[in-house]
């Protein structure tokens, strides 16, 4: 692939949203399947100590910045990488690819009345033929093989999964040979959250300015402070090194 790049030994795809769209679109035509998968400076830390999550992102077909601040380092190394492809907003715009193609998707991830309002919203927003199916994502090891059965019955052309990491890469990673009849697996991290209403997603402002992990942060400080703060500082700390250490 011409356009990716080596960011401290993990593969980044350098597309735009637009980019990102017709090469999936292309897969579809050609009856393909297709691995999506995003990074952003929280993942790429957890990454330097987890070696299934490492191997599952890096097997990926297409690997997109989802944070700015990966793309920000990236550019600060020497990648000229064109934009961020936020997991939330391409997952938005394959929803409307799927309506105008009629395509398919099933919905894996979330809690029962989170997912079922996602396909409530699709289902308003175009149409019930929009969905191929839906289940939440809280099972155990031993139903995995059920639910792929179940997606695999249902036939659906996307596949996203709204998991946290490394459990939605790793799931992936796993079941994506299972899973080939699917033309696009994706893991989108929180996303029916942020659909369904459950989480408000920071203000386009704070998007740009890269502050949309402090605004994560402020909705649940408790939570959220040792994922951002230290997993930032973690962050910063590498790419530091990688720029002016090398060896």
């Amino acid at each position: 692939m011409g356009n990716r790049v080596n960011f401290i030994g993990i593969p980044l795809d350098n597309l735009s949203m637009s980019e990102t769209l017709d090469r999936i679109e292309n897969s579809i035509s050609n009856n393909k399947q297709i691995h999506h998968c995003v990074i952003n400076a929280g993942k790429f830390v957890k990454m330097q100590n987890d070696k299934k999550l490492l191997a599952s992102v890096i097997n990926s077909d297409i690997i997109n910045a989802d944070g700015m601040g990966i793309v920000w380092a990236a550019r600060f190394l020497g990648h000229e990488i064109k934009e961020r492809v936020a997991g939330i907003d391409l997952m938005e715009n394959l929803v409307e690819l799927a309506h105008k193609k009629e395509f398919k998707c099933f919905f894996l991830g979330a809690k029962e009345q989170v997912v079922k309002k996602i396909v409530d919203h699709y289902s308003n927003k175009y149409s019930s033929q929009v969905i191929a199916g839906y289940r939440n994502g809280y099972f155990d090891i031993e139903e995995e093989k059920i639910i792929i059965d179940q997606i695999i019955k249902s036939r659906p052309n996307f596949l996203f999964v709204a998991m946290t990491s490394p459990k939605k890469e790793v799931f992936l990673n796993k079941y994506k040979a299972i899973l080939k009849s699917v033309n696009l697996i994706m893991g989108v991290g929180g996303s029916f959250d942020v659909i369904s209403g459950e989480i408000k997603r920071a203000p386009l402002f704070m998007q740009k300015l890269g502050l949309e992990w402090f605004y994560r942060f402020a909705q649940e400080p408790r939570r959220m402070w040792r994922r951002y703060l230290i997993g930032n500082l973690e962050f910063i700390i590498i790419i530091f090194k990688a720029r002016f250490f090398k060896s």
